[in-house]
């Protein structure tokens, strides 16, 4: 047996060493409060009273969802939702009786009323956001024991007691409801002069908000601005003044200032603000998360009274041309739309923070930019993590498909303000959502107001999905499609529902699931979300090279980018043949499908390859029966693929959507199958990419993931584990489906994984592996110690390895150990280059008007650069025409049209110079928004017509936007 550890060596081995950023200072502690709860599934008369009797409860340790089991194994319809009661014993040292004590919940799901030592102290409602609440006056201390209570109700249509209004994102679509205590618990503890917690529901109260201003990117310099709630619930007016000290990422103190003494009197509160130079700055970008630690002191004479540590980034952004600038420098947006809850199975979204890190900095390191949680606020947790691996963050508050009126757009509001002033300190959050559908004017502007009061300076803009006209918004974008800008940003929102699960390669592969077949959906064909993966990702291409055509540098109008739905499958709405959408690049243990690969070389660079970092991918495996002939896919970034075949020519691929290269009708041959690459020169760009026929299956292989710092026996913290089926010289056998038998010795609780079968395998210890490979997670218990886990599988050499769990010292319910002060930022992809991102590909010639045969009072709608807006014509042959007039004559050589109906309706179109010289005529393609042409040479033109052309009597013609461009001369490329 070999029983030697293994650690993965995948982008995560480089993470990290120890920053203990919340350690105890005599002005303020702060308690990890998650240790010791008890759990109890339905309603308990009587459970809020400190004396009642809960030995039989269920102990469990924070942050634990009451229904997690049911995660992936359930549809989202039907997970429970009922009463649940959770209760916790704890002690507060007598050393801290005459001082404040906060309490700090990180969100729960749905409502909870609340008790404490049999005192009613608060009732939270949202489902979503963290808030805060005063124990100072209800807690015991020394020996005597304090119990908190909370009734939480999970109940889908759950309504607000107040005035019976249901909240929007309460959601049995796309907002799994996994219950109870579902994120972390804090305990503050500080003197009664003190800085405010940023948890305005309950406390009403703001924190302390950092900002940058006068940033100059050249230079490295910019201006530190602290503004910290104050306030003083002494019995004497206070005299002091606030201290700042700022560390860099390695903690090293860099700059120290001050704010002018203050006097406040008992009972008042007010904002204290300092100011400070800093030079030498390393900005917060993509794949750079680097962060600085800002200590904010309360200080009277030589007294330190309070001291909050907020950590944060400084970067500069703007919103205009299209276009989203980061640091001087546009990115194309590219990522993905995921969901807030960011589950795993039988675990749902309760898991350790270096976990959130794995998955989060796995989307970063296949090139995703932009991470856009879906309806609701994402957890603290995972808004940390995006800050450490540089992902970009669109927030939104919570919401559902439409715009509401009343008491529910109130609700919609306050979720807001408690979302900006609980995250505005975090740079990766660049966009505010303030809506998954189109928002009126007016509640747009009232948004804006929120943001603008609460976080004016932080560089973010607020918007909605749609808003292609508005005013308001700074910026917006539809779902699946195309829109162009040459004002706001416009990014798809979610773009390609399609769905394919990993255990399907191809038609040729076990277990020969042909590629869209599955049951309907709605009565409708559902081939689209019954995907095998080489289709799948495929598809991926085609629809992101749309998005990649329309670019910054391809025009005045361009596209901001997109965001593809989702990046990991989900325990949400589904259209395929499982019972959870598996329209992700990973499936739901992050393990990655070839979409991902497909992905990351598409999105490589700020907006295109960059230092010829070319890179391709063969899609699939190379293991087939006999006689077996099938098309060979590779994804590449460069100009040109070739392949080879035992080394035998098989010669270049046809290139289709820039990105796909199809090698038609291969016939299988044992052995490798290589994929060369080159440039736009014909010189070799990149690594071969190489697949090869494995031998019989032969053995297990045993790698884990786990926090850089150990597995901590704290009841929460997780081991990912990985098992693959290998051939005699170690490598995967991507056909293997072998079930997989897994033993666990020592302190550790197992949850498994998922596959196609019963139950999707959840909870099972007996799991397949599919195509090869599979993981489970363990979660640690309270206890430390040495677990081995062992994996058999009949007819293979069997595996193990040995984990080690480390104790946390936990005191009557209370620990100063927060695991996320372990981590540290990523680094990898360096600071912001700081040259151009892109080169001008064709040069946009300005429309300055227009005629028409018909309807030509509305002309102008066709070059107004309003997606909502549009030139429509009806009527005889020959009528229905348009002439365009440029800004100067030029020799043209490409057309873009946004045509009305543009997904479902091809138009037969003559494109005509001054001359009548043809240069476009054809049936346009059907698209996801705009169809590009490429023009006949001919003379240069001013005034360009397209007509429509008909069979019958009747012709019609619908432009919604029309642009026309010229090469570049020589001289200015």
């Amino acid at each position: 047996m070999n029983t030697r550890r293994k650690t993965a060596a995948l982008f995560f081995a480089a993470v990290l060493i120890a920053g203990t950023t919340l350690a105890a200072n005599p002005a303020r502690i702060k308690f990890n409060f998650n240790p010791s709860w008890l759990l109890h599934i339905g309603d308990q008369p009587g459970a809020h009273n400190p004396e009642f009797d809960d030995t039989e409860w269920k102990t469990v340790h924070l942050p634990a969802a009451f229904n997690e089991d049911e995660a992936f194994a359930k549809s989202i319809h039907d997970l429970t939702d009922t009463i649940v009661w959770y209760r916790k014993h704890f002690k507060i040292p007598s050393t801290y009786k005459n001082q404040k004590v906060f309490i700090e919940f990180e969100g729960l799901r749905q409502a909870a009323e609340i008790w404490i030592n049999g005192r009613e102290i608060g009732l939270h409602e949202n489902g979503v956001m963290a808030f805060g609440l005063d124990l100072t006056d209800h807690l015991v201390f020394g020996n005597k024991e304090n119990v908190i209570a909370l009734r939480i109700d999970n109940d889908w249509k759950y309504k607000e007691k107040a005035t019976g209004t249901g909240f929007q994102w309460n959601n049995n679509n796309f907002n799994a409801n996994y219950g109870g205590l579902t994120k972390n618990v804090v305990l503050h503890i500080c003197g009664k002069l003190y800085q405010t917690l940023p948890l305005y529901s309950h406390l009403g109260t703001v924190g302390t908000y950092v900002y940058a201003t006068d940033i100059n990117v050249r230079d490295k310099t910019a201006v530190l601005n602290v503004e910290s709630e104050v306030k003083n619930e002494q019995e004497k007016a206070q005299t002091f003044y606030m201290k700042v000290i700022v560390r860099d990422n390695d903690h090293n103190m860099i700059r120290e200032f001050n704010s002018d003494e203050i006097t406040l009197r008992p009972g008042e509160s007010c904002i204290v603000k300092a100011s400070g130079n800093l030079k030498a700055l390393r900005f917060w970008s993509w794949g750079y998360g680097y962060l600085y630690n800002i200590t904010s002191s309360l200080i009277s004479g030589k007294k330190t009274l309070d001291l909050v540590r907020t950590q944060t980034g400084i970067r500069k952004t703007a919103f205009r041309n299209g276009m989203f600038y980061l640091n001087e420098r546009v990115l194309h947006l590219k990522g993905y739309a995921q969901r807030s809850s960011n589950e795993w199975p039988a675990v749902g979204m309760s898991v350790p923070p270096w976990l959130s890190d794995f998955s989060n900095g796995l989307m970063e390191r296949g090139n995703a930019n932009l991470v856009r949680w879906m309806h609701v606020t994402p957890w603290k947790q995972d808004i940390e993590s995006c800050d450490r691996v540089g992902l970009l963050q669109a927030m939104p508050a919570g919401d559902a498909e439409s715009d509401v009126e009343g008491r529910s757009w109130e609700l919609r509001k306050e979720l807001m303000r408690d979302a900006i002033i609980y995250n505005r300190n975090h740079p990766s959050i660049i966009f505010y959502e303030c809506g998954n559908e189109t928002i009126s004017e007016e509640h747009m502007a009232e948004m804006k107001a929120i943001r603008d009061i609460y976080d004016p300076n932080g560089g973010r803009a607020i918007g909605s999905r749609e808003m292609l006209d508005s005013k308001e918004a700074e910026y917006g974008g539809e779902m699946l499609y195309i829109n162009k800008s040459a004002g706001i940003p416009m990014f798809a929102h979610e773009y390609c529902r399609d769905e394919g699960l990993r255990k399907y390669w191809d038609n040729y592969s076990y277990p020969y699931h042909r590629d869209g077949e599955g049951p309907l959906y709605k009565n409708e064909d559902a081939s689209a979300y019954n995907r095998n993966q080489d289709s799948f990702a495929e598809e991926a291409v085609r629809r992101w090279h749309e998005f990649w055509v329309h670019r910054p540098g391809t025009g005045r109008r361009v596209s901001a980018g997109g965001v593809n739905i989702i990046f990991s499958d989900t325990n949400t709405h589904f259209r395929g043949a499982e019972n959870y959408r598996r329209s992700g690049e990973v499936d739901a243990m992050r393990i990655e499908k070839e979409a991902y690969y497909a992905h990351k070389i598409m999105w490589d660079g700020w907006v295109e390859v960059e230092g010829n970092k070319y890179s391709n991918h063969i899609i699939g495996h190379w293991n087939y029966e006999p006689g077996t002939v099938k098309d060979v896919l590779v994804v590449s970034n460069a100009s040109a693929v070739e392949l080879f075949l035992n080394g035998r020519n098989l010669g270049f691929g046809e290139r289709q959507h820039h990105f796909l290269f199809k090698f038609r009708d291969v016939p299988f041959e044992a052995g490798s199958l290589k994929a060369l690459s080159y440039d736009s020169r014909g010189q070799l760009a990149g690594e071969p990419a190489e697949i090869k026929t494995t031998d019989e299956a032969a053995a297990l292989r045993l790698q884990y993931w786990q926090h850089p710092k150990g597995f901590r026996a704290d009841g929460s913290d997780m081991v990912l584990i990985q098992v693959e089926v290998v051939d005699k010289n170690g490598l995967r056998c991507p056909l293997a489906n072998h079930l997989i038998h897994f033993d666990i010795e020592g302190p550790a609780e197992y949850k498994g994984g998922i596959a196609q079968g019963e139950n999707n395998y959840i909870l099972s210890r007996d799991l397949p592996v599919e195509c090869g490979v599979n993981r489970i997670l363990l979660r640690s218990t309270t206890e430390a110690g040495k677990i081995v886990v062992r994996a058999n599988a009949e007819g293979l050499s069997v595996d193990s390895l040995v984990l080690n769990s480390l104790e946390v010292p936990v005191k009557d319910g209370l620990s100063t150990f927060f695991p996320k002060d372990e981590l540290i930022s990523y680094l990898w992809r360096g600071a912001t280059p700081g040259y151009a991102s892109f080169v001008m590909s064709r040069l946009p010639l300005s429309i300055q008007s227009a005629v028409a045969g018909s309807n030509p009072g509305d002309v102008a709608l066709s070059f107004d650069d309003n997606e909502l807006s549009r030139w429509d014509a009806r009527g005889p042959a020959g009528e229905v025409w348009i002439d365009y007039t440029l800004s100067r004559s030029a020799v043209l050589t490409e057309a873009c049209l946004k045509l009305g109906n543009f997904r479902n309706t091809s138009y037969h179109l003559r494109i005509l110079t001054e001359q009548n010289e043809v240069l476009w005529e054809g049936q346009t393609e059907k698209t996801l928004g705009y169809v590009n042409l490429s023009l006949n040479p001919a003379s240069p033109t001013r005034n360009v017509r397209i007509e429509s052309l008909s069979d019958g009597d009747q012709a019609r013609l619908s432009i919604v936007e029309a642009e026309f461009y010229t090469q570049i001369p020589a001289q200015g490329r």
